[in-house]
C-alpha cells in the first residue's frame, strides 16, 4: 500500500515530466539552440520539476525563462541539488524512494572523521 501512495503522490510531478519531454522532442529543435544559459530553459524546468516538484519547479522554470531575454549576460545556471533527491528513471520519471533511501534520509548521518592533528613538541 505504501508503495502504490507514492505512485499516487508522484502522479502530478511524471506527468509534467512527460510533457516537458514531448516539447524537447517536438518544438524544441524548431527553435534551434537560442538559450543563453546552459542548461536550457527546458532543461532546468524538467530537472527542477524532478527535484522540488510541480509547484516549486514550475515557479522556478518560470522565473528562469523570464531571466532568459536578450539582454541577459547568460551562463551556467544549474538547479541547485536538493539535500534528499529522489531516484529519476532513465527517461526521466521520478520513483518512489526505496526503503534503503528512506532510511538513510529519515535524519541518520553518517558522521565525517576528520584526521586527528598532532602537536610537536
Amino acid at each position: 500500500m505504501n508503495r502504490f501512495l507514492w505512485v499516487v503522490a508522484l502522479l502530478p510531478r511524471n506527468a509534467c515530466v512527460v510533457v516537458l519531454r514531448a516539447y524537447r522532442a517536438v518544438i524544441s529543435p524548431l527553435y534551434g539552440n537560442v538559450c543563453r544559459y546552459h542548461p536550457s530553459c527546458s532543461r532546468y524546468a524538467l530537472e527542477a520539476i524532478q527535484q522540488y516538484g510541480v509547484v516549486r519547479g514550475s515557479a522556478m522554470g518560470a522565473w528562469r525563462i523570464a531571466r532568459c531575454n536578450p539582454w541577459a549576460a547568460g551562463g551556467i545556471d544549474d538547479v541547485r541539488e536538493r539535500r534528499r533527491p529522489f531516484t529519476v528513471s532513465r527517461f526521466g520519471f521520478v520513483l518512489a524512494p526505496t526503503p534503503q533511501q528512506q532510511q538513510t534520509s529519515a535524519g541518520s548521518v553518517r558522521p565525517v572523521l576528520l584526521p586527528q592533528r598532532t602537536r610537536k613538541a
